[in-house]
């Protein structure tokens, strides 16, 4: 994962070569579960489908073993691709899972990855404004390393809404608490999936 996050890709598929028989071989959930995540983050861009795929098992695991920290990731994971590879109502299901969990556990520092995900899939919904909201919040060193297209989506969202605009909502979303922040996504995917389930 250390060498994806810094741009070696070639060097992360060499080493992901047999990191599942080995984690399978173990017989310890934990040690699968971070395998695929690992797998699945290395392969994202190169085969979405076996990310996809990996990361779906690995969310089953977590889930069958209770374990919140790998179901989390493995969920967050699971909306990044399913938004580009898969429906967004599932994107959006993947999304809230990771951000209630972040979120009910306190892991703060983290939040924010999960809340740029909802504001690249918001913004590929066309709900730009909630999108540029929860970027501000969103916009961390952590979050922009992990994940490098959030800079995409919030240069898409200059472009539409204008620098003034944008930076205004960026400056509301920056100030929200954690509390408020987390009712605000809550209610933005309420509002998505609605319209994505009926459609004016």
């Amino acid at each position: 994962m250390a060498l994806t996050m810094t741009g070696a890709d070639d060097e992360a598929m060499a080493v992901s070569e047999g990191l599942l028989a080995a984690a399978d071989a173990t017989g310890n959930p934990q040690v699968v579960c971070y395998a695929l995540m690992a797998y699945g983050i290395v392969h994202r861009n190169v085969d979405p489908m076996a990310a996809y795929e990996a990361h779906r098992r690995g969310l089953q695991i977590a889930q069958d073993s209770g374990n919140r920290f790998a179901e989390s990731y493995h969920a967050g994971n699971l909306g990044r691709l399913a938004a580009t590879h898969a429906e967004a109502t599932d994107a959006l299901d993947y999304v809230t899972v990771a951000i209630r969990n972040f979120h009910d556990s306190g892991s703060f520092s983290i939040l924010p990855s999960a809340i740029a995900l909802l504001a690249m899939l918001l913004d590929r919904l066309g709900h730009y404004e909630p999108a540029a909201t929860i970027s501000g919040f969103a916009a961390t060193t952590f979050t922009r390393t992990t994940n490098p297209e959030f800079d995409t989506t919030i240069a898409h969202l200059r472009e539409v809404l204008g620098d003034e605009v944008y930076e205004a909502l960026c400056r509301a979303g920056e100030n929200m608490t954690i509390a408020a922040v987390a009712t605000y996504a809550y209610d933005q995917i309420d509002q998505a999936r609605t319209e994505l389930e009926h459609p004016s």
